[in-house]
Parts: structure tokens; sequence; C-alpha cells
């Protein structure tokens, strides 16, 4: 999320809870104290929406000061009037709704302030990734959830947000068990469905109670796929499908007749993410466009592929507004040159990822290895090997370090080195980047970087380190963003 999408989200949990701390804000959105210093500035003096008190946490003020400026000067018997309601808006939403497998049974099984302590955690564990993906929980309906993905703020990918979402609750879920089996002799599963619609959202409720709702068929419909779902299983809809192209591997569960939908439905189940290097090459899916008007770029960065086999590393940045081509360059790039021999290296970049250290360097590692969610750890170390034996002879030495940033366990296999943890990060970016320096001895590499206006800190590190060698390689780097 930029500043400006963590701003609204801030206010949003203002509006709702009244007061929040700067630890839990730290800890829900990973502020450092500097980003936490910007919020607090615009909060407290720019928009004037809230409060520091006692230096530990905001308050919120925007409804009383909003109350505040609309007041009479002269106080009179006559009740205030409450302010009109928004205006409702109509938006097109993908709408997720999880829900706990046989809560009924879990409930029998603990006494009711276990019970309470375990749904917490759930909906705890779950908040944490519906805010990485930049979803809104419109309702806690007990041991369910309404999740909603293109408001308050519409993304260019809600379809896709919403499915990695559900699977990074299934995937929260599994290590939170590991801690309940432990404590209580419990497991928990969850089960979601994913629709995506035309909706009608605004504020409903009467009295005190009001919520930010969305009617139509789109809720209704995501919470009868959600009943179709095995446990540990994220299910969607025809539309969702197509939103999502090829970035999920996906099952076909035919035809269904849900209660309440006249027409009956195609349904799908999501197994995991799919292969696909990029996002480009996942919403094409379908087919590519013709590219036009782009001889002279596609020109200029064969010609820096050209220099790149006589030994003169290049890089090449390639800057723009979203939808003017850039990855549809690249792909011609990498038509052009696809029977040449060389080594492809490809980093995407996720802007829900822009602060997980290495990301698009560990998705990349596990894309080319062929890690699979059922390899066992030894198999996982198998294929690491394989990988690293292509760039250099010193596999033994830098397994420990991939395998750590991998977070594969080594066992007795490759003990690991006992390092303070900047030290551990510095010898990974130096492994790193020699093994690009040996794969570089092998064959000409296209380094592909896209996207790195959501590029993590840390990888910044490791390109930093990586351009400064690349003059002396046979490497050609390319880089996109905004």
């Amino acid at each position: 999320m930029d500043f400006y999408a963590v701003l609204a989200r801030v206010i949003e949990l203002l509006q709702r809870e009244g007061r929040t701390s700067y630890r839990a804000l730290k800890r829900q959105f990973a502020l450092d104290d500097d980003y936490l210093a910007d919020l607090k500035v615009e909060l407290i003096e720019v928009k004037q929406l809230a409060v520091d008190q006692d230096g530990t946490m905001l308050v919120w003020t925007g409804a009383s000061q909003r109350a505040t400026q609309h007041a009479p000067l002269a106080q009179t018997a006559t009740l205030p009037t409450a302010p009109p309601p928004a205006e409702a808006e109509r938006r097109q939403l993908t709408v997720l709704f999880c829900d706990l497998v046989d809560s009924t049974r879990l409930a029998s099984q603990l006494d009711p302030e276990e019970l309470r302590e375990v749904v917490q955690a759930y909906q705890a564990t779950c908040a944490k990734v519906i805010a990485r993906f930049d979803g809104y929980i419109a309702q806690y309906l007990g041991d369910g959830l309404l999740v909603y993905f293109g408001y308050p703020l519409a993304h260019e990918d809600d379809a896709q947000r919403a499915v990695r979402t559900g699977l990074g609750m299934v995937e929260a879920i599994e290590q939170l068990n590991a801690q309940l089996q432990q404590n209580r002799g419990i497991q928990l599963a969850v089960r979601g469905g994913i629709h995506t619609g035309p909706v009608v959202v605004g504020e409903m409720g009467g009295g005190r109670r009001h919520e930010q709702l969305a009617l139509g068929e789109t809720p209704n419909l995501a919470a009868r796929l959600q009943s179709l779902a095995s446990p540990n299983q994220i299910v969607i809809s025809a539309h969702t499908r197509r939103l999502v192209g090829a970035a999920f591997e996906i099952q076909d569960l035919g035809v269904h007749t849900l209660k309440g939908v006249l027409t009956p439905q195609q349904v799908y189940g999501i197994r995991e993410e799919s292969t696909a290097e990029s996002r480009f090459e996942a919403a094409s899916v379908a087919g590519l466009t013709p590219l036009v008007g782009r001889k002279e770029e596609l020109g200029l960065v064969l010609r820096r592929w050209g220099q790149v086999k006589t030994g003169e590393g290049q890089v090449v940045l390639l800057g723009g507004e979203p939808g003017i081509g850039k990855s549809r360059l690249i792909q011609a790039v990498r038509e052009c040159i696809a029977v040449e021999p060389h080594i492809r290296l490809h980093y995407q970049c996720l802007p829900y990822y822009m602060h997980s250290a290495f990301y698009p360097i560990l998705a990349q590692l596990a894309r080319v290895a062929g890690f699979t969610r059922d390899d066992t750890p030894d198999q996982k170390l198998d294929k690491l090997e394989t990988l690293l034996a292509q760039g250099t002879s010193q596999v033994a030495d830098m397994m420990p370090l991939f395998a750590g940033l991998l977070s594969i366990p080594t066992g007795k296999r490759y003990p690991t080195p006992h390092l303070r943890p900047e030290r551990q990060k510095a010898l990974t970016i130096e492994a790193l980047v020699e093994q690009l320096v040996g794969l570089s001895r092998r064959q000409p590499v296209l380094c592909l970087v896209e996207d790195a206006h959501w590029c993590d800190p840390t990888t910044l590190e490791v390109l930093d380190v990586m351009l400064s060698q690349v003059p002396d390689l046979r490497v050609l780097v390319v880089i996109t963003y905004r």
C-alpha cells in the first residue's frame, strides 16, 4: 500500500474504534518510526481528525469537530439533527466470504471463554492477511468474515487480491494450528467463496449502529460459493475466474445450482499460485495483441543485448504510466532472442509484498527450482542443490544461506551458521550476486525486474550491488517502473 492507502485505512480504523495505539498501528501496517511520524502529522496537524494521547495512542476527533463546525452559535432546546447519510455508490466489487469449518463442534469442545479466545486468534490472523492485500472487512459475522476488495479503494487487480487473501488465510491458519494443537489440542480449518459483480455500497443501519455494506447479488453469491468449498479450500465464480487469468492453478468444479440463485453457476477451486513469471503473463492467457509503435524502443534493447553478448554488461530502464506497453515490449524482446542460448531471470515485484524482504527473489528461486506445496524439506533441498550448481561449484557453502532465505529446514544436512542478522543478510546478498556472476560465465543473462516501484528495500539493496557488477558481466538488466 502507498502512503495515502495506509492513511485511508488508519482513518477508517479510527472512525470505527475511536482510538488506537501506535504499537498496534506499527504491527498492523508494518510501519517504521518515520512512517508513523508522517501519519501522525497528516492526521493531527493537516487533516485535524485525531489527537495524540500520552504519546501512546491516537484518539479520533473528526466526528466531534465536524459537529462543532456545524453547531449553531446560540444553544436551543431543540435536539441536533443527524447529518444526512453519505450517498451510496454503485461499484464493481470482489467479495470474499470466509468461515470456520465445523464451528458447532468446536463450540461443544471448548468453554465459552476459551472459544472466544480461539475465535479472536482466528480473526486476528485473518485480519492481518486481509490488511496485507488491502481488503476491507465489512462485517465480522460470528466466526465468518465478509471482506470487500474494491472498496473503499479500488485497485487494478482486486480479484487477484481477493484470491491471494483466501490462499494466505488458509496458510496462516495452518501456522496458527501448530500453536492451537499444542495449547488446546484443536485444529482449525477455513473455507472461502469469492465472487465479483456490481453492488450498491453505502451506509446501512439505524440508531447508534451504522455500517458500510454492499447490497446486491454479489455478496450473497460469495456466501453460497463458500458453502461449496471443502475445508481449507477457496472457491470462485466464473466471473472472478476470468479476471484472475492465469495467476493461479485452478480446478473446474462443474456447474452447481445454488440456493436462492436462479441461474446455475460454473464454479472453480483454487489450488495455488501459478508458475507464471509475471503479472503480464498471467493476464495475457488469451493471447497477445501485435506490438505497434515500439520499433525504436525494441531496436534499442536488442542493440544492448548485442553488446552484452560481446561482454559489455548493460542496464535499460523502461519507465512510464501503466498500460503504455512496458511488459509487452519485454515480451517482444524475449520472443526475438528465444532461439539464442541464454539464461533468463525474471523478478516480478508486487504491491502487497513491498514490506516482505527478498520477495521477488524468493518467488523466482522457488519457481525456477520447481518447488511444489507437496515437496518435503529434503526434496526442496535436492532441487535447490541442482539449481545452485548451475552457477557455482561451491554449492555446499551456499546452501545454508539459500535454504535460510527460502525458510527450508536443513537439519543435519547443512548445519545452520550462527550469524548475526546483519551478517547473514550481507552474506546472502553476496551469494545472490555471486550466483548471477556464475550464470553469466556460462551464457549471456537476460535479467528482468518488473514493476520496480513496488520493490522491497532489501531487494533494492541486492539490485544496487548487482548493478555495480553488471558492466563486467554478460548481463542485460531491464527494469520497468512507473
